[in-house]
């Protein structure tokens, strides 16, 4: 279930990352299915939170990089558009009784908040090492769509990490 669920994942992932263009109530209604779907498959929330939260970034970004192309002198774009859709998606999955259970949690922390804090980390991360790789090679990518792969890469290795921590 766990490798049919990433491949999933990783399909909508790259069929998606370049044509969707919703915003916030749409997100967040593809982040609770999402969730749904993958308590159907028997994924722990953990995994499932480590791609929400790279999600949430990626789309922060998204939003900061479509807002400069606009021209639009927002203070802070990146941080500001991390910040906003943290708050589309978080606090709609509190209202619908999807985060804050008491029996749902790890290391005393909510399995879906610790995965989501982990999978944005991780993007970061991801994000740095592509800048870092590139500054190596004289601002070229070491190989094709490797601002894509790093990130995916590593959510991936987390999404293994915590399965086996939590199976």
């Amino acid at each position: 279930k766990f490798i049919i669920a990433l491949l999933i994942g990783l399909f909508f992932f790259f069929t998606s990352a370049s044509q969707v263009y919703a915003v916030c109530p749409l997100c967040t209604i593809a982040v609770g299915a999402g969730l749904g779907v993958s308590r159907w498959l028997g994924i722990d929330d953990t995994v499932t939170g480590i791609w929400i939260g790279g999600i949430i970034f990626s789309s922060g970004l998204w939003l900061a990089d479509w807002l400069e192309k606009k021209k639009w002198r927002v203070p802070y774009k990146k941080i500001v558009s991390i910040i906003l859709f943290f708050l589309f998606v978080i606090p709609p999955l509190y209202w619908g009784n999807m985060i804050g259970l008491p029996e749902n949690t790890l290391w005393g922390t909510d399995k879906i908040l610790l995965g989501t804090l982990a999978g944005s980390t991780l993007f970061l991360i991801g994000v740095w090492l592509d800048q870092f790789l590139r500054a190596t090679n004289k601002g070229k990518v070491y190989m094709f769509y490797q601002k894509v792969i790093i990130p995916v890469l590593l959510l991936s290795l987390a999404s293994f990490v915590f399965y086996r921590i939590t199976s």
